[in-house]
């Protein structure tokens, strides 16, 4: 049987959105509001509206082809939107790079891996950490000791994720040498290690056998509760989303077409007919 998570009750907000009750008097860490984008001409995504509250555990499911990967794109940069808003802990991101959103609060992980599968484990997450780092151009080339400071302090840091998972003993172990369960776990390591606000999380359990997905399951309950953090993910495992997911919105053709609680968006006529398509009459 499932593990079951405790997940918070969803309340109402001003805004109209709905959000934790924990989370209720404080500001959403993410507002999208009207958010779209055409490709010439074709509307991809159009007025998606969503709020999220600071701890929350959101999940973003749709048939293939909906729009979920495009909105990821569209709150990291990677595509800028053609109208709309996005506030990130009330601060708008337009005109942002994907590298200024990075540093302003979102990380994410992505559907296929990306991993420098060469380096060691433990230098795919201090490389995620270099704009943390507070030493000159100077110190690096010179190696002075404002460098190895930074590097130290670097490595603990790295370790210290590690840790949290279990994995401290495949630091020096290559990336490419990892089972697949670890390698998601590390990469989903390497984007804490930005320090985000925001955690995107892009198809984790894809490939992932019952037993990893169940770990899974624990690890994103486990990063809210030890970090104090959002989490948005996309996913088509719906036992994994039903469980730990407390909002929920629903994408279909590049709209919103229900957004809810698990036991809400269950229920949904339209969001049973999305999946399953319309029972034909007669």
């Amino acid at each position: 049987m499932a593990k079951q998570f405790q997940r918070g009750k969803m309340v109402p907000v001003p805004s109209r959105a709905i959000v934790p009750e924990r989370d209720v008097d404080k500001s959403p860490i993410l507002e999208c509001r009207y958010l779209g984008i055409e490709f010439g001409g074709l509307k991809a995504v159009s007025d998606f509206n969503l709020t999220i509250g600071r701890t929350e555990i959101a999940g973003l499911i749709g048939p293939n082809g909906a729009g979920k990967t495009t909105v990821f794109n569209l709150l990291t940069k990677v595509y800028q939107p053609t109208h709309g808003t996005i506030l990130l802990d009330g601060r708008d991101t337009h005109g942002m790079t994907t590298a200024q959103v990075n540093r302003a609060g979102i990380a994410r992980t992505f559907q296929n891996i990306r991993l420098f599968s060469n380096m060691s484990v433990l230098e795919n997450i201090t490389v995620a950490m270099n704009s943390q780092m507070k030493y000159s151009m100077l110190s690096g080339i010179f190696r002075l000791p404002s460098f190895w400071k930074e590097e130290r302090v670097a490595k603990e840091r790295a370790l210290e994720l590690l840790s949290i998972f279990d994995m401290q003993h495949l630091a020096d172990h290559k990336a490419g040498s990892l089972p697949y369960g670890a390698q998601r776990r590390l990469e989903i390591i390497r984007a804490l290690a930005t320090n985000p606000s925001l955690l995107l999380l892009d198809e984790p359990a894809a490939g992932m056998n019952p037993s990893e997905t169940a770990e899974l399951m624990e690890n994103i309950v486990k990063i809210r509760d030890t970090f104090q953090i959002a989490v948005m993910l996309i996913e088509h495992d719906m036992n994994l989303v039903m469980n730990i997911c407390e909002g929920i919105c629903v994408l279909n053709f590049g709209q919103v077409i229900a957004k809810g609680t698990p036991e809400e968006i269950q229920s949904n006529p339209t969001v049973i007919e999305a999946y399953l398509g319309k029972k034909k009459e007669g």
